[in-house]
This record gives C-alpha cells, structure tokens and sequence, in this order.
C-alpha cells in the first residue's frame, strides 16, 4: 500500500530527506542500454547539472546525489525558513529561473504580472519549499529530454518519486554515504575517483582544487547551508565514505587509512554499527530512517500501529 506523503514530509516545514526515482518500461537513464546497445553516457552530465541548477533555486541544501544507469538519488534538506524570509522580487526571480519565458518581452510581463499578484506570490513561495515541486522540476526535466531523445511518449519514470526520511545526523551521514557509495556496490567504480556523476566525486574534485577547504565543517554541495547539519569536516566525510566502501565492498581500494574514521567517533557509533545503518538505507528502514524511539513516535503520529524499520532499527542497536 502506497503510504500518505504527509506522514513522510509536509510541504512548508524543515526536513532532510532521502528521494529516489526509477525508470519505467525498462527505459535508461544513462550509460550504455544493455538491449539496444545505444550509448546515453552524456545524460548523466545532463542530469547532474539539473541537480546543481534546482538546489540553487530551491530553498533547499544538496547534500548528495548519484545518476546511475536507470535511477537517480538526491539527499537534500528543505530550509522552509529562508524561502520565508525571500522578498517578493526575489521569489518571482527565482520563479522564472524555474518556469522561465520564451523572449525577454515575455519574461518582463511574467515578472510584471507575478509581482502585481499576491495570491501568486505566496504560491511560488510554498512551491519553491516543496519537496514535491523540487522531485517534480528534476523528473518532468530528466523524461522531457529523454522522450523526446527516444522518441517515445507516455512515462518515463514509475510513478510518484520514492523518499525516506531522515530523522537525525546518523540518518543524514548514512544515507549520503549509502548514495555516494553507488557505483562502487554496483561494480561500475573501483575508488571514489572513479564514482562519475555522484557527489562525493564532486567534493573530491573540489578539494584538489582547495585542499584549504579540507578542514571547514562539512555543507551541501549546492543551495542553502545555514544550518550546521553534520559535526564533521569535508576530509572527514570523505575518509567515512571511502571506509564505508571497504567495508561494504570487501577488496575497493581505497586512498585513506583502513582504522576507523574520526567522524564515526562524532556520530557515536563503531563500524558494524555505522555499516549496518549505511546498508538499512536500502534494505533495513523504510520511509522513515532514525532511532527505534523515534519511529515509533511517527509511527503513533500516524496513527499507525507499525512501521517499517523498527524491527531493523531494534536488532541494529543490539548489535555488539
């Protein structure tokens, strides 16, 4: 049974989420189509710029993304406080960056007749703080460019976007591990190097390019960072991953010591610990990713008598 969004996110409130999308009619996304042979490397650059391009318009913060072969992954938080404090001016522009007209005389009237509307102001605000309108300008993006490449109508994606949400730090740090850490489950990636199109590559490439930002505190990749989200800093986010790999994909090479990472010691747990709650990102939780307690409290705000996860989250905090 498909679960109400509602007891996942609420449109206009803070959170911090974990959304995935899929491919239908066994359509692909990017890389090489094992049936047709057709070569759709270059999407994925594509897909990733619209990522980078939605978090900047978006009251949102990037924290990790992975375009894989016929699905997508994007971590995010959703900073409804600071699209509330946007001027009118600036939610239109920020509008007709999204929805933009064909001519500059379009765009001047657009931009005359949303600043001339209330009403449509507060409507563009609510939806540039709307995880259901970011997933939408990214999926409805992803299967314009891909029907239209194809040559094919209809879907392109199953359904609605799937998404968890994620309750705490633990939740946060694991769920960017468990999306950057993609192609190198998928055997497509030996290293982190080697992982095109996620975000840790990007952080990789960004800090050869800055080693200086090595030791600032870890932010979104794109999009807001007032929030201090995570108690760790770049480096130390990018040893957690590539530790993770090793322990997740016994043989990767790596590029940082094999004892365990400062950043596991912030979040309070060892390794079995933090490799199981890494791996229950796919398989353990459901849509919602934290602490036994705390799903048990959501799942009493829901009414609901269970919830997917708790069993899982029980046996993982009795490991030893």
């Amino acid at each position: 049974m498909t679960q109400a969004r509602a007891t996942i996110f609420l449109a206009g409130q803070h959170g911090l989420y974990h959304c995935t999308n899929r491919c239908v009619r066994r359509a692909w996304l990017c890389g090489i189509d094992p049936d047709t042979k057709q070569n759709y490397e270059h999407r994925k650059t594509r897909v990733e710029a619209r990522i980078q391009q939605l978090g900047a318009i978006f009251a949102v913060g990037i924290y990790g993304y992975a375009v894989m072969s016929n699905h997508l992954h994007v971590v995010l938080s959703v900073e409804a406080s600071v699209a509330e404090k946007w001027s009118k001016e600036e939610v239109v522009e920020r509008w007709l960056q999204l929805y933009p007209a064909r001519t500059p005389e379009q765009m001047n009237e657009k931009r005359v007749g949303l600043l001339g509307n209330p009403d449509a102001i507060v409507r563009c605000r609510n939806r540039l703080m709307d995880l259901s309108w970011f997933m939408r300008g990214l999926d409805e993006f992803v299967a314009r460019q891909a029907n239209a490449e194809d040559g094919k109508t209809g879907r392109f994606w199953q359904g609605r976007f799937k998404c968890q949400s994620l309750t705490d730090e633990r939740a946060l740090a694991a769920a960017m591990a468990y999306v950057d850490l993609n192609p190198i489950r998928a055997g497509i990636a030996d290293t982190l190097e080697d992982s095109e199109h996620t975000s840790v590559a990007l952080r990789l490439d960004a800090l050869r390019k800055h080693p200086e930002q090595a030791e600032k505190p870890l932010q979104p990749i794109v999009g807001i960072g007032v929030f201090q989200r995570l108690s760790m800093s770049n480096r130390q986010y990018i040893d957690l991953v590539d530790f993770t790999g090793r322990q997740v994909r016994p043989g990767m090479r790596g590029s940082t010591s094999e004892s365990e990472p400062s950043a596991l010691r912030r979040l309070g747990l060892d390794a079995r610990h933090w490799t199981g709650q890494v791996q229950g990102i796919g398989s353990g939780y459901w849509r919602i990713v934290g602490s036994v307690e705390t799903l048990i409290e959501r799942a009493e705000a829901a009414r609901q008598s269970w919830m997917k996860g708790v069993g899982f989250a029980r046996r993982l905090a009795s490991v030893r």
